[in-house]
């Protein structure tokens, strides 16, 4: 993609931060719509089409959603301050949310114009300058979905390739449109209104997923399987780790990933150098994947033989509940009174309310010869 790489060396520094690459995305969103805006008003006009009227006010509220989006990187720069600890970057998903919301309102307002013009219908006067204007709308859509799709693997960034998925889209809506065009002058059909009326619902369409796709992260969602399975693959290969459990990760805007997680050592082991082990494991995982992992040191006994049998025993119980359900942070301590055993059990949603159904199968299952403290945990 040369234009593309061109435009990265112009604007963009070399090892730059992702922002720089965001608000180049909507500096030529903002530049590429306005133009389309203009010319598609005025053929659109010329011609007495509502659907190239709506087309281009599609490409007006692309437009905004640009500079919402250029908008929205530069705030979310902002370092962070003592009201805000964990910086800024929210910012990117309020601004595709204020983009959303600015879809389905022209969406709605386009509807309403094309169903007037459904009930009143009148000739539409297509002529080389608005074939001429689709045609480059088209190809000039289709490179934008190219430029935005590349920076937003680039920059990682799920908003610019939103951003490259509804300039798709738009080459969609706009070829609709141009075959609307074909066959009102071939078989003289007045179908301009219904056409105008596609694209409105198509316009809320893409607006509503996109509140959608912009909710799910300022709410709170679960980590992707990706990042699990790679912060977990970089634990994994540490030898003195023994296990893990209980990883979290909060999400404050991209490059702001937080994550907790307990990891199991050896009790014998040095304490110290299990300080140091868990050191490097938390810049490994920041300098890799950008997570800010904070390890919570978890001492194991190993080699004690009738703990071991009681949690292989444990273990068996619970797989003829559920196979899916695991143990962690086992212990067998003794007081003056009775044997103690204290343990996690991490269960999967289904079996969420059921706790005591499965204390009290545990404690059938080991003769009630031991007292059991479980705290149940939710499978993430």
């Amino acid at each position: 993609m040369p234009v593309t790489k061109l435009l990265l060396r112009l604007f963009v520094k070399k090892n730059a931060a992702r922002g720089a690459i965001g608000k180049l995305s909507g500096l030529v969103g903002i530049v590429c719509n306005l133009l389309l805006f203009g010319f598609k008003l005025a053929v659109g006009t010329l011609a007495g089409a509502v659907s190239i009227t709506a087309d281009a006010m599609n490409n007006l509220s692309d437009a905004t959603s640009s500079i919402v989006t250029f908008v929205g990187f530069k705030l979310a720069e902002k370092p962070a301050d003592q009201d805000h600890p964990y910086g800024h970057a929210r910012y990117e998903y309020l601004s595709a949310l204020a983009v959303a919301v600015l879809i389905m309102v022209i969406g709605f307002e386009l509807a309403k114009s094309s169903f007037e013009k459904i009930l009143n219908p009148t000739p539409v006067l297509f002529s080389l300058p608005v074939w001429l204007v689709l045609g480059l709308s088209v190809l000039l859509k289709l490179w934008m979905y190219r430029f935005n799709r590349y920076l937003g693997k680039q920059a990682d960034s799920t908003t610019l390739l939103a951003t490259a998925a509804d300039s798709r889209n738009d080459a969609i809506t706009t070829s609709a449109v141009l075959l609307s065009g074909v066959l009102s002058a071939a078989f003289d059909w007045q179908i301009d209104g219904w056409m105008g009326l596609g694209v409105a619902l198509f316009i809320l369409y893409s607006g509503f997923m996109l509140v959608k796709e912009t909710i799910s992260p300022l709410l709170g969602e679960n980590v992707s399987p990706q990042l699990r399975k790679q912060i977990e693959e970089l634990l994994g290969s540490e030898q003195q780790v023994l296990g893990y459990h209980d990883l979290l990760v909060h999400d404050y805007g991209p490059g702001q990933r937080f994550a907790s997680v307990h990891v199991e050592m050896d009790w014998q082991v040095n304490p110290l150098a299990c300080h140091e082990c868990i050191d490097a494991l938390e810049r490994a995982c920041f300098e890799q994947y950008q997570v800010h992992l904070i390890i919570h040191y978890d001492p194991v006994v190993t080699g004690d033989a009738e703990q071991n049998r009681l949690q292989e025993q444990v273990q068996q119980l619970l797989r003829e509940v559920d196979g899916r359900i695991t143990i962690h942070d086992f212990r067998l301590t003794e007081d003056a009174q009775r044997t103690k055993l204290r343990f996690d059990a991490t269960l999967p949603p289904e079996l969420m309310g059921r706790q005591a159904e499965i204390r009290q199968r545990l404690t059938q299952g080991l003769a009630n010869e031991y007292e059991l403290e479980i705290t149940f945990d939710l499978i993430p």
